[in-house]
């Protein structure tokens, strides 16, 4: 339960942290090719740091909820961050939400609970043995190669929705390196900084984070933002349970479970429609 608490916590500060960034941004003066020049406007705004803030503290809470469940569990929550983050844009970016905005939330809600219903997820072994990294890298490291390479030669919403599916899977990715650097958290700091996957999260993330924002650069978010929602979850299972023997329920659920991603696929294109959604500079 307290993983739960923690996820939820997590997708909440990560919403916030958005929305706060957004809001920081959005009274920039007009760029003038200068990106230090954006960067040195926003050092001056104290609402920036308040964003700053709550994307360590979502960091800190993620890691918190890793410590305590299965990657299969902790990971499809944080999906809730994309309604959440339409709720604090409301009332913080004074935009209206509209009613189709409202019904892909109850889809994105439903598909998530059905999932995690049936899915069940429960944990299993706690560090992956060297080999099992060095295969799901590698593995990672091909589909990734792959999906890039098509990318280069589409254009349009197919590149984007390409490169946002790079972006979903290296965020699960990035969850696993968290979810093994969370076992060393006993030993302090200094034990947590002397184990490598620390630094493979650092990596991974950043470029996670550079592949996300070329998804929006390459085209519309509502290509973009799809297969970043879906595949996160459904990566950082498939690592969950190769690398740390998570276990979900198979069987006749399989047929839930991929009703619960269709949902949630389904409500996340819809809320990607949204104009609270239009600028995707301040996403995650």
């Amino acid at each position: 339960m307290a993983a739960v608490v923690f996820a939820l916590l997590a997708a909440t500060t990560n919403a916030l942290s958005s929305v706060l960034q957004r809001l920081a941004a959005r009274t920039a003066p007009p760029s003038d090719g200068c990106w230090l020049s954006q960067v040195r406007y926003l050092l001056r705004q104290p609402v920036w740091y308040g964003g700053m803030a709550g994307l360590i503290l979502g960091f800190l809470l993620q890691a918190s909820a890793l410590d305590r469940a299965p990657l299969a569990l902790v990971q499809p929550l944080l999906v809730t961050e994309l309604p959440l983050t339409l709720l604090f844009a409301r009332p913080l970016l004074h935009m209206p939400m509209e009613p189709r905005s409202w019904v892909a939330a109850v889809l994105l809600a439903a598909g998530l609970a059905l999932l995690l219903v049936a899915a069940s997820p429960s944990g299993g072994q706690h560090q992956p043995s060297s080999a099992a990294w060095v295969l799901a890298t590698a593995v990672t490291g091909g589909i990734l190669a792959v999906l890039v390479t098509l990318a280069r030669h589409a254009s349009g919403p197919l590149r984007s929705a390409l490169l946002g599916a790079c972006a979903g899977i290296g965020f699960g990715l990035t969850a696993a390196f968290m979810k093994a650097a969370t076992e060393h958290l006993g030993g302090g700091l200094p034990a947590l900084l002397d184990t490598w996957q620390v630094y493979a999260m650092v990596f991974s993330g950043i470029a996670s984070v550079a592949l996300l924002q070329a998804a929006f650069h390459a085209g519309p978010i509502i290509a973009a933002q799809p297969p970043v929602t879906l595949l996160d979850p459904i990566a950082s299972t498939g690592y969950g349970i190769a690398l740390f023997s998570d276990q979900v329920r198979g069987g006749w659920w399989i047929a839930l479970e991929l009703t619960g991603l269709v949902l949630i696929a389904a409500g996340t294109a819809e809320m990607s429609r949204s104009p609270l959604l239009a600028d995707a500079s301040w996403q995650r």
